[in-house]
């Protein structure tokens, strides 16, 4: 079967490129007519698995960790294509196994969909796991946030090497007290940060109510001390090292720190010694991943998108992006992809805006953002559900400005669909 399997399944990737159909397809196919394909290419891998999932962050910190791995020499296999389904990650190894069905790689970081990824660990045992957080994102598809925790407890009890963790959720933390087996490992927040991180329960806390004595946190392998405005600080092995970011946003530099810590782990796993003077350097050059954060030109100046998922993330992309001197548009659409419920963006403060206003609101839930802007004194430029008359009206009104652009994920595809029609986007194929 596997002399088929591999020649057929690229065979429909190459067809599938051409007709520009979905990359997950070709996964697909190989997994009906060879389901053992993913288990036996990946098993071979001299340092195995590692899974990256959570609900926010993800792409991002597998891309660093990607990076910070290749500084050390090694060569890693990842699901670049963003399909974090176990079909994605079959169709992305379609594209680098050789036709015999070999794969030229030391380790494999996959970024997985929570959901999916506890069916991949079902097949694939991953050696690494590293889980970034539970928050309320996409609910419908989902469930309560207590449902997500046991979706990713249940990567980390497959997991046969080490487990990475938040210590700062405490959905996340309290997987450790859970495992058997696995050594853990925890990345971690400087006092003078955690009020910039609040989790879940913080967040849906009544003002005033009483805070809950919090147990103690374990020590971290790698803790975030500070973020500065194009720089961070790190503290390591007994050491702070501060390093240039090209990265922004707090959430992003927090991953970072997540990043660091199984890349660490990772590359000491291989018993030649970690060069990690290299992993500082390599996380200094760093570029932010396909949407988030990016930041494009349009007429000569920035135009930065910034996704937003659910009120943590807004809140943290407010926070990290300040509106002053920038024109700003706000679009939220609620496909499947970025979840139904949008009642969490009344959990976001946009008090911040208030200056500036808001220039133009777009996406299929505009009205919702309209009326939650005007609880908070937002002005308002202009509303059109419509999206690509609507991004079009705000680069003409935006015009000698820099401008940004918050979006939920599908909002965040079209409006780079229609900025590579004037300026110059990574294609993501």
């Amino acid at each position: 079967m596997l002399y088929f399997s591999v020649p057929l399944g690229k065979l429909v990737r190459r067809v599938s490129r051409l007709r520009g159909g979905g990359s997950a397809l070709p996964g697909l196919v190989v997994e009906k007519i060879d389901p053992g394909f993913m288990q036996r290419t990946l098993s071979a891998l001299p340092l195995g698995v590692a899974v990256v999932s959570g609900t926010n962050g993800k792409t991002t910190t597998t891309k660093m960790v990607v990076e910070l791995l290749e500084s050390q020499g090694l060569k890693v296999f990842t699901n670049r294509t963003g399909s974090n389904f176990t079909r994605g990650v079959a169709a992305a190894l379609l594209g680098e196994v050789d036709w015999r069905g070999r794969l030229d790689a030391d380790v494999a970081i996959l970024e997985l969909d929570e959901a999916h990824a506890v069916h991949f660990v079902n097949k694939v045992p991953p050696r690494y796991s590293l889980l970034l957080n539970v928050l309320r994102d996409q609910l419908d598809r989902f469930g309560e946030i207590d449902k997500t925790a046991e979706l990713l407890q249940h990567i980390a009890s497959k997991t046969t090497g080490t487990v990475v963790l938040n210590r700062e959720d405490p959905r996340v933390a309290r997987i450790a007290a859970t495992l058997d087996g696995p050594d853990v490992l925890y990345f971690g927040l400087d006092d003078s940060l955690l009020s910039t991180f609040p989790n879940d329960d913080d967040m849906r806390a009544a003002p005033g109510s009483p805070v809950p004595d919090a147990p103690a946190r374990p020590a971290a392998d790698v803790v975030l001390r500070r973020v500065g405005v194009d720089d961070a600080s790190f503290e390591f092995d007994g050491a702070t090292v501060t390093t240039p970011m090209l990265l922004r946003g707090v959430y992003n530099i927090f991953n970072a720190a997540a990043a660091l810590t199984l890349a660490r782990a990772v590359s000491a796993a291989r018993g030649t010694g970690t060069d990690q003077p290299g992993l500082v350097a390599a996380l200094s050059k760093v570029a932010p991943a396909f949407g988030r954060g990016e930041s494009l030109v349009v007429d000569g100046l920035p135009l930065e998108l910034v996704l937003v998922k659910n009120p943590s993330g807004f809140r943290l992309g407010l926070k990290s992006f300040p509106a002053a001197g920038y024109a700003t548009m706000i679009a939220i659409n609620d496909n499947y992809a970025d979840g139904r419920d949008m009642s969490w963006l009344w959990d976001v403060e946009f008090d911040t805006l208030r200056d500036g206003g808001v220039d133009q609101l777009t996406g299929s839930r505009a009205y919702d953002m309209a009326l939650r802007l005007q609880y908070d004194d937002v002005a308002i430029g202009a509303v059109d559900t419509e999206i690509a008359p609507a991004l079009a009206a705000f680069i003409r009104g935006g015009q000698g400005k820099p401008k940004r652009i918050f979006c939920t994920y599908t909002a965040m595809l079209a409006i780079r669909r229609e900025l590579s029609k004037i300026t110059t986007v990574e294609v993501v194929s």
